[in-house]
């Protein structure tokens, strides 16, 4: 049996199984989502964009693809491998850990798809917006979306199987300690697997907290990919944006 719990991103993101159970995650809303943000922050032609925990680079690749300078980053070194096939002069990845800077300078950093809030220690969350502070140029914005944690918390489901490419997870959820918590396991060649992800539930408060220990000012907050109002009761996404 495989258990690792201890530092579930670092371990469960670099498995091709993580990308088996999400593969049917949804591009063209992905893309819908970078042409409405792009276009409502205005950002300038060929502007740098750095994607912040970029996964396998979906994201990144779409936002090169309209035009922009785009650098992908991530902690998992299988997720990067695969994402430099795409590489272009104008599109770029490289291993990083998110809690340190980049050292560079960007019209955007874009934080997506409840990429943030995975650290046990408290401060590493603090260390990351100050960092992405530090990656904007003087007229640079960062935007997080994150998930809105009171709305995922009154529709849970505690309990489920999904079945992709014939392996079947067993997905189980629960809040505990102010994380939400899904429990995943599943057998893999008479292998038995167990992986856990965490998630704090950050509410729009919590960011506002930490935005301003990060001495960063909080511009708009949207609660979903059309950039609609955002609501904490009916919202699904939290997409906040800041500089």
């Amino acid at each position: 049996m495989t258990n690792d719990t201890a530092n579930w991103f670092t371990s469960w993101f670099d498995t091709p199984f993580y990308h088996i159970l999400y593969k049917d995650r949804d591009d063209s809303e992905a893309h819908a989502f970078m042409d409405t943000l792009t276009d409502y922050l205005n950002l300038p032609e060929h502007g740098k964009i750095l994607d912040l925990a970029c996964g396998k680079g979906r994201h990144a690749r779409y936002l090169n693809k309209i035009g922009y300078d785009v650098t992908g980053v991530d902690l998992s070194a299988n997720s990067i491998k695969f994402a430099k096939q795409f590489e272009n002069h104008r599109l770029h990845f490289a291993e990083h850990d998110m809690c340190k800077p980049y050292h560079k300078q960007f019209d955007a950093v874009f934080n997506l798809f409840t990429s943030f809030g995975y650290f046990e220690n408290d401060a590493d969350n603090l260390e990351t917006i100050k960092a992405i502070k530090s990656d904007l140029n003087e007229f640079g914005f960062g935007v997080i979306d994150f998930m809105n944690s009171e709305f995922v918390i009154d529709n849970l489901i505690p309990e489920e199987t999904k079945t992709v490419d014939g392996i079947d997870f067993y997905l189980k959820r629960f809040v505990e300690n102010g994380y939400i918590i899904k429990d995943i396991t599943f057998t893999v060649d008479e292998k038995v697997y167990n992986f856990q992800e965490r998630v704090r539930a950050f509410t729009l408060a919590d960011f506002e907290a930490l935005f301003e220990a990060a001495d960063v000012f909080l511009l708009d907050v949207f609660g979903d990919y059309k950039l609609n109002k955002f609501n904490a009761k009916t919202s699904e996404r939290l997409v906040m944006i800041f500089k």
